[in-house]
């Protein structure tokens, strides 16, 4: 949508996403990330940190159970959305306005760390590794990620007659 606000901001999660669930069933997961950004000191010789930037985030449906059985608390995040601001009210009648992100996605960041990936279950895909060899259906080992060859009448393997010239 024209005239939104997306960041990426790269932090840690200060605690577990907290998982939960709407009246109509939506799951949501809302976490905290703190980024706090680094600059170098000459005179000191050595890395100062600035003043940490706390930003709620949020996130829905499946993609929220799959970031709160995913991420736990401290994990370096990277994470893109689109920034809200959320009016409300305090039970004492304040008025409050908050800013939050709400996640479009979100990983771990892997400059100090590795991870290991595997499909949600799910529809038609099971839980398994995203790498690697899969079993294929006559036992063997089939690469998940490799295509079959086109067929031999197919378009696309069939030289063409239009504009042949290379394009440069």
């Amino acid at each position: 949508m024209a005239g939104e606000t997306i960041i990426t901001v790269v932090g840690n999660l200060t605690a577990d996403p907290e998982l939960r669930y709407t009246q109509g069933g939506l799951a949501v997961a809302n976490f905290t990330i703190a980024s706090t950004p680094r600059t170098f000191d000459r005179q000191a010789n050595d890395w100062k940190d600035g003043d940490a930037l706390f930003l709620r985030a949020s996130v829905w449906r499946e993609f929220a159970e799959n970031v709160a059985g995913t991420l736990t608390k401290g994990m370096r995040v990277i994470a893109t959305g689109r920034l809200k601001q959320r009016s409300y009210e305090t039970k004492e009648g304040e008025k409050r306005t908050s800013i939050e992100l709400e996640i479009d996605e979100i990983g771990p960041s892997l400059r100090y760390a590795t991870a290991q990936v595997t499909r949600a279950a799910g529809g038609k895909a099971a839980s398994r590794p995203v790498s690697g060899a899969q079993p294929g259906p006559d036992g063997g080992s089939q690469e998940q990620w490799a295509s079959s060859a086109p067929a031999a009448d197919a378009a696309w393997t069939t030289p063409g007659s239009y504009n042949d010239e290379t394009p440069f």
